[in-house]
């Protein structure tokens, strides 16, 4: 921590003061940090604000509560409100701009004043119940695990299988390696959308729609994880897979026991992108999925918004439980996606 502290603290002025250079980097770091961390921060604080607080303009960042007064003879705790002077009222009734409102010192007497002179008496608070209401109203539960079981198993058959087509492309010989490579890499430039609807009707006729598998088949193989692998495959040394097939090894073994572990660092980097491109899928589980009781968090989160309204605070709170784990991924995991990438040759 020393270190650390020690190094973000260094200055190119004499003496620990500040060059300019030193001002213009600190400029350049503090506007980059607040570009980037400043919508997640607005995204969280805004999930714990109420439905009334995130319709108020101007908006503010931090969540804010009306404060409530208890008042002998009132059954519930009243609004509170703030006159000019700074005297706190519990508000009974407002008529039209007349608000009827009661000190609690004075809670006989019932004041008559105009609703424009008051001012709500806030705090900062944290609307939690919006959390708590997800759990009670949607099957939150089964969206994320509907979601874990796509990402996880699609990650593992991504990985199966481009790793298997990035060996065949890396390792061998064989007329056509060229035009197949081509044709892989060809493929990254056609639009997602262009192939919705006859990959629709293969899914169909398989028998796959309302089905979670009808997800995960369609991105076993990728052709950017293709790439990537074979990249790192080619700076395997072949001597070492002739040494194995001069012991005898299969193609299967020399595949799993040599050229798996060597690609750890690459197979890292696919599976981080491929829980990432998993995850935050949409598009495809939209068309696929149907049923409620398949729906993924991403398709969840689209059902906070109706025709007429939308339940806003209910669908911030939803968005930070579904951008939280894949945020934790990253963040723990971010080193190896630079690291793998250019040790592939990717950029």
């Amino acid at each position: 921590m020393a270190r650390i502290g020690a190094f973000l603290t260094r200055t190119r002025g004499r003496n620990g003061k500040l060059h300019w250079t030193d001002w213009l980097s600190y400029a350049y770091l503090g506007v980059a940090v607040l570009m980037m961390f400043g919508p997640v921060v607005w995204l969280v604080l805004s999930s714990f604000k109420t439905e009334a607080d995130l319709q108020r303009f101007p908006p503010r960042l931090l969540p804010y509560s009306q404060e409530t007064v208890v008042v002998d003879g009132q059954a519930n705790p009243l609004p509170a409100y703030v006159d000019k002077d700074g005297r706190k009222f519990g508000m009974v009734r407002r008529i039209g701009l007349v608000a009827q409102v009661v000190d609690p010192a004075k809670p006989s007497e019932v004041l008559k004043m105009q609703f424009n002179e008051l001012k709500p008496a806030e705090k900062v608070a944290l609307a939690t119940e919006n959390y708590t209401e997800l759990f009670q109203r949607f099957n939150f539960p089964l969206y994320f695990w509907n979601s874990t079981f796509i990402t996880v198993t699609s990650t593992i058959i991504m990985l199966i299988v481009n790793s298997m087509a990035a060996f065949a492309l890396s390792k061998y010989q064989f007329k056509g390696r060229g035009v197949v490579l081509a044709l892989v890499v060809g493929t990254l430039m056609i639009p997602q959308t262009v192939v919705l609807v006859p990959l629709f009707l293969i899914t169909s006729q398989l028998g796959l729609i309302n089905s979670l598998w009808g997800v995960i088949i369609p991105g076993a193989a990728t052709p950017t994880g293709v790439f990537l692998l074979r990249q790192y495959m080619l700076t395997i040394p072949d001597e070492i897979l002739d040494a194995a097939r001069m012991d005898k090894a299969s193609e299967w073994k020399i595949y799993w026991r040599i050229i798996l572990p060597l690609s750890a660092p690459a197979l890292a980097v696919l599976a981080i992108l491929a829980i990432m491109w998993r995850w935050n899928d949409f598009l495809w589980p939209l068309i696929v999925l149907t049923r409620n009781d398949n729906f993924t968090l991403q398709l969840a989160l689209n059902s906070f918004q109706g025709e007429m309204t939308t339940e806003w605070s209910n669908l911030l709170a939803m968005t930070v439980l579904t951008l939280a784990p894949i945020a934790l991924v990253f963040m723990f995991l971010q080193k190896y996606i630079a690291t793998g990438i250019a040790s592939t040759g990717g950029k």
